[in-house]
């Protein structure tokens, strides 16, 4: 396993937001480092791994400093998780999607929220969910 050297305040700064995760302080880093990859080297984007007539809408959202990509469904209402560690996981509706994001990685506060707000467009246009409700 390589090895990488930091001085003590960014040893602690890790140790301490590892902590408030729940994962190591390796994983800290490699997903500051997937997230500032380029998009050449990260998976593929929402719209790029549908299959052509896929009528779903990518969306995303930000939480705790971690993007969410994500399907949603206009005519059943699903919202289907397509990256980070909630991938593959299917919900009924954008609020059930975005109370498992956040109970995923802040199991300590209400997952309570509304999903249409949670959720963002992932057109380039950053407008919310809500935007294109049904």
């Amino acid at each position: 396993m390589p090895h990488v050297e930091v001085d003590i305040q960014t040893a602690r700064a890790l140790e301490f937001a590892a902590r408030m995760a729940g994962i190591t302080p390796g994983q800290v880093v490699a997903r500051l480092v997937q997230e500032a990859s380029p998009v050449h080297t990260r998976e593929a984007t929402p719209t790029e791994s549908r299959p052509t007539g896929d009528k779903r809408v990518a969306i995303h959202a930000q939480y705790e400093g971690f993007l969410t990509e994500a399907l949603f469904d206009p005519a059943t209402g699903r919202v289907d998780i397509i990256s980070g560690p909630l991938k593959g996981t299917s919900h009924r509706t954008p609020s059930s999607a975005a109370r498992a994001i956040i109970n995923h990685h802040n199991p300590k506060v209400s997952g309570a929220r509304n999903g249409w707000s949670f959720f963002s467009l992932s057109d380039g246009s950053g407008r919310p969910l809500q935007t294109i409700r049904p």
